[in-house]
């Protein structure tokens, strides 16, 4: 059994669509970003970095053993399952050498391009500079895929890791400052992955949780989630994130697990 901390984000739908699309057993524990949960020293006990997502496996050789990192929890899945990651060494290493152009590039310069375009202007804060220094990245690494998807129908020869990687920032390009109508192939690449049952799961509903549209954060939802404080793995703060220590309790309990 697989224990996913989830929050409606593009890399936590990369763990969401492996686990559906490779049949494994999963539970949802629900980690809300907007209450802070992500630095609770509970969930730092699961993940250090106090990012989402995080998998904990329970069944794994020697006791419960966590995986953080969503490039990391892609290939421990495709490992463990034998599916998504070809046992060919030259389609496994360019399958890689995505995930990693993925985790790497793409999505952290997509995540700053729709932070600067469509988060900040929400709240007071706009700065050119960056909204074209990071608009113009996401076009150029749109350009990429393009290229890449303008003979085939997925990233290496067959569906694997690297496409689940990639199609959830895509999906959101238009918070990006991106027409993903100007890059053909994705387009047609992404509406071939969002036909598929994997790409239909929403656990939020099933959860009853209401989670706010992009730019739609309150003031201390914006703080909360881009201006936190450094917590030490103690949960101490060196800065006031304006949360007591009842609002620090996280949604789910975690249980020890092996590091």
């Amino acid at each position: 059994m697989i224990e996913l901390y989830y929050y409606t984000s593009p890399n936590c739908r990369k763990i969401l669509m492996m686990l559906e699309e490779t049949r494994t057993p999963y539970e949802i524990r629900w980690v809300d970003l907007l209450a802070g949960d992500q630095h609770a020293p509970e969930y730092r006990d699961v993940n250090p970095n106090g990012k989402v997502p995080a998998v904990i496996d329970r069944d794994a050789p020697g006791g419960p053993l966590r995986v953080f990192e969503s490039g990391a929890i892609l290939q421990y899945l495709a490992e463990t399952t034998g599916q998504l990651l070809s046992a060919d060494l030259a389609q496994r290493t360019e399958a890689l050498c995505w995930v990693h152009w993925q985790v790497a590039g793409q999505g952290p310069a997509l995540g700053q391009a729709a932070h600067f375009v469509s988060h900040a202007p929400h709240h007071g804060t706009s700065v050119p500079y960056a909204i074209e220094r990071f608009r113009r990245e996401a076009r150029r690494l749109y350009q990429v895929l393009d290229d890449r998807l303008s003979d085939r129908e997925w990233i290496v020869d067959e569906l694997s890791i690297a496409d689940l990687a990639c199609f959830p920032w895509v999906r959101v390009a238009k918070g990006q400052g991106v027409d993903i109508a100007d890059f053909p192939a994705v387009r047609r690449w992404s509406e071939r992955i969002a036909a598929r049952p994997s790409a239909k799961v929403h656990p939020e509903k099933a959860l009853g949780v209401k989670v706010p549209k992009s730019g739609q954060y309150t003031h201390d939802q914006f703080k909360l989630l881009f201006e936190h404080p450094v917590v030490s793995a103690a949960g101490d703060a060196t800065g006031d994130d304006g949360l007591d220590d009842a609002d620090q309790q996280i949604a789910c309990p975690m249980p020890p697990v092996k590091s």
